[in-house]
């Protein structure tokens, strides 16, 4: 099963008033999905962002936001630049992927030097 991270991207300070408390101290925050298996590591272009008060850490969702604090959030969306989306192959791929390679050229030596002694 492969394990999922948000890997943060950017983080900034907002001097925008919470909906919640009216306090002065948001923290902005974009995150990217990257995904771990055993044989892959892939990062996708899948972007999320939050919103929270440092004061009364609570999540500001979109609907309670001010227009100042839209203002400043397309702002920052602009300045988030992702990671490239990416696939990376793991060691243990290409040592499976070698292991079979290498079998399967043991049993076509073997047939061919079975029919070899049974023809003779």
């Amino acid at each position: 099963m492969a394990k999922i991270k948000m890997e943060l991207i950017k983080e900034a300070e907002l001097t925008n008033n919470c909906p919640e408390c009216f306090n002065q101290e948001l923290k902005l925050s974009f995150y990217q999905k990257h995904s771990y298996g055993k044989f892959v590591h892939k990062i996708t272009n899948e972007v999320t962002s939050e919103i929270t008060c440092k004061r009364c850490h609570n999540l500001i969702y979109p609907v309670s936001w001010t227009p100042d604090i839209e203002r400043v959030y397309e702002y920052y969306k602009k300045t988030a630049i992702p990671v490239k989306s990416v696939v990376k192959y793991t060691i243990r791929l290409y040592i499976v992927l070698i292991l079979l390679i290498v079998l399967v050229a043991i049993g076509i030596y073997f047939l061919l030097n079975q029919e070899l002694l049974v023809g003779q």
